[in-house]
């Protein structure tokens, strides 16, 4: 039988917390919130429990709503409402864990609601209420520069997300689409629209190949979005030699609130979903099923995951089945799968 076990609960931020990261060893835990600090957790070597190893303030003015590794784990980059996108660097610190901020990016309009890293580690993407992405390389020189502002949502833009193998840059708006962006003959271009969702889409995830995308939304439901290449087998039609990316999956009336957010495991293809009903869902595709119409499985609910709304869940990229989440209820939460 399925589980899903909570291992600790982090006290510690003043206030909402929006989201949780891990670096790329998964050894680290990174959270943000409406306190302004990020803070970083660690395992204490001597009693195995999660401590708190460093916070990070002074650099945003307002709530920061999304922080991220560099795939190098140098970098942390943070998104805040009062339009900034800070750089905290860990090279130019003397302690193992401190980090300072060495760049504010600014340009947005509005409030920065994301910010992620290419797993190239050559372009940062961030999002706002503005209802743009932007895309910002990074040099040699460790210098950011603006290298495109894509307007394709007509609202506010909740999430970017990057491909786990390619410079490709998906964005969740509440224009209800999800928008499809790469580079393009040095320019970035929007190569793909997906509509299906009747309201605002709050989240998405890869899987680890890429092939398969899911979104989450505010009309309770969970979708599957495949992609299919140019002269693929099955006849689904491309164009501009760009690949197809169709719904071949949707899960409604299983989440009776919005889905805030979405986590796919690329270790074991769990997928872990955040709810407005206090609740954390645990699913997975079933491996009978068609896979050009998945079927995708309830595991496990989590009713009273957290006191309030959940608004992130992240899966650790090394340890199987290790989940971290967050919530309104200022509280950071660790779990693991057992099944």
């Amino acid at each position: 039988m399925a589980r899903l076990d909570e291992l600790c609960k982090l006290p510690g931020h003043q206030g909402i917390v929006w989201n949780v990261g891990w670096n790329q060893e998964g050894n680290i835990l990174v959270s943000c919130g409406e306190d302004k600090t990020i803070r970083l957790w660690g395992r204490n070597v001597n009693s195995n429990d999660w401590v708190c190893r460093s916070i990070l303030s002074d650099g945003h003015q307002r709530t920061i709503r999304s922080v991220s590794f560099s795939p190098c784990n140098k970098l942390i980059s943070s998104a805040s409402f009062d339009g900034t996108c800070c750089i905290w660097d860990k090279s130019t610190s003397t302690e193992g864990n401190q980090y300072e901020c060495t760049a504010t990016l600014e340009g947005h309009e509005n409030e920065v609601k994301c910010v992620a890293w290419s797993a190239s580690g050559s372009f940062l993407a961030t999002c706002s209420r503005d209802k743009s992405v932007w895309i910002w390389e990074v040099g040699e020189d460790g210098e950011f520069e603006c290298a495109a502002v894509l307007s394709a949502h007509t609202q506010d833009v909740k999430k970017v997300v990057w491909h786990p193998h390619q410079d490709i840059v998906a964005s969740a708006s509440y224009d209800n689409t999800v928008k499809m962006f790469c580079e393009e003959d040095d320019d970035w271009i929007c190569f793909a629209t997906l509509k299906s969702h009747e309201s605002t889409v709050w989240s998405l995830a890869f899987d680890s190949t890429g092939k398969l995308l899911a979104t989450c939304s505010d009309d309770r439901t969970i979708k599957i979005w495949k992609e299919y290449l140019p002269g693929n087998e099955f006849g689904v039609a491309t164009s501009d030699n760009m690949p197809t990316w169709k719904c071949v999956c949707t899960l409604s009336g299983v989440h009776p609130r919005a889905i805030y957010d979405i986590s796919w495991c690329h270790q074991t293809g769990l997928l872990a979903t955040a709810s407005g009903d206090d609740a954390i869902r645990i699913f997975r595709i079933d491996p009978e099923s068609d896979p050009n119409a998945p079927f995708l499985e309830q595991l496990i609910t989590v009713p009273r995951a957290h006191e309030q709304d959940v608004n992130s869940v992240v899966w650790n990229p090394c340890i199987p089945g290790l989940l971290a989440s967050c919530s309104d209820d200022m509280h950071v939460k660790l779990w693991q799968f057992k099944g």
